[in-house]
């Protein structure tokens, strides 16, 4: 699936603002248009030809101005749902049929310092006390974070360092999505396999992608997001990285 069509529906809210830009121009020549009509409205004309351009003007006027309540409305709109769907999580509820593993759970204890993980791409485990923030990391993280990231309910995309650019920018792209106090890593990983283009990951869940599926990756962003063990409050994680 190609990205533009996760954002199709994101393309109302630009319509609806070059409608809305369109409408306040065609407002503006309105007024300008009136202004010159009222200024033609001199002594020098006969009574009747001055009320008849200033009805004229009135009627300009009032065109202009539903105009410009029209633009207003138009333009408002979009924003609001431009703001407010972007990254509406009911996007990615896109039911694709996704082989997902659930992994042995090895318990959520808490220690500072290295750790050793029975896995090479943990989905459990004895993890740090901190917590990392959601979003696109061109490093990776410590693994000991990221773990306790998942124990959360956040959901990480594990990718190769030298993925190409347009895989980056769809995988950016995603990391805005959250559900509650949980959300969405996408991080660099040596250990993703040579085989593989992306692993997909949430505590004890695991979805390794030969190729990167849009589809598939959404479906279980939105299957698997706020799964975790321990959910806190969006109050309370603020984006993660405050545990």
């Amino acid at each position: 699936m190609d990205h533009s069509t996760l954002q199709q529906n994101s393309q109302v809210p630009i319509i609806l603002l070059i409608i809305g830009l369109v409408v306040l121009i065609a407002a503006i020549l309105g007024y300008v248009f009136a202004s010159r009509t009222n200024k033609g409205n001199t002594s020098r004309l006969k009574k009747a030809e001055k009320e008849a351009l200033h009805k004229k003007y009135k009627r300009i006027l009032l065109i202009s101005h539903s105009l410009l309540i029209i633009a207003i409305g138009f333009a408002g709109t979009g924003l609001i749902q431009r703001s407010a769907g972007k990254y509406d999580l009911d996007k990615l509820n896109l039911g694709a049929p996704i082989q997902v593993t659930t992994d042995k759970d090895y318990g959520r204890d808490h220690a500072e310092g290295t750790l050793m993980y029975e896995m090479k791409i943990p989905t459990s485990g004895t993890h740090s006390p901190h917590d990392l923030k959601f979003g696109f990391y061109k490093e990776r993280p410590p693994m000991e974070k990221l773990v306790h990231n998942l124990e959360h309910g956040d959901i990480i995309i594990h990718y190769h360092p030298d993925a190409p650019k347009e895989l980056l920018d769809q995988l950016e792209f995603l990391t805005h999505f959250t559900k509650e106090g949980a959300g969405v890593l996408a991080v660099p990983n040596m250990d993703v396999p040579a085989d593989k283009e992306v692993v997909v990951t949430a505590w004890t869940k695991t979805m390794a992608l030969t190729k990167y599926d849009e589809a598939s990756v959404g479906t279980f962003i939105y299957t698997y997001i706020n799964k975790g063990p321990e959910q806190i409050p969006p109050n309370v994680r603020l984006g993660g990285g405050t545990m």
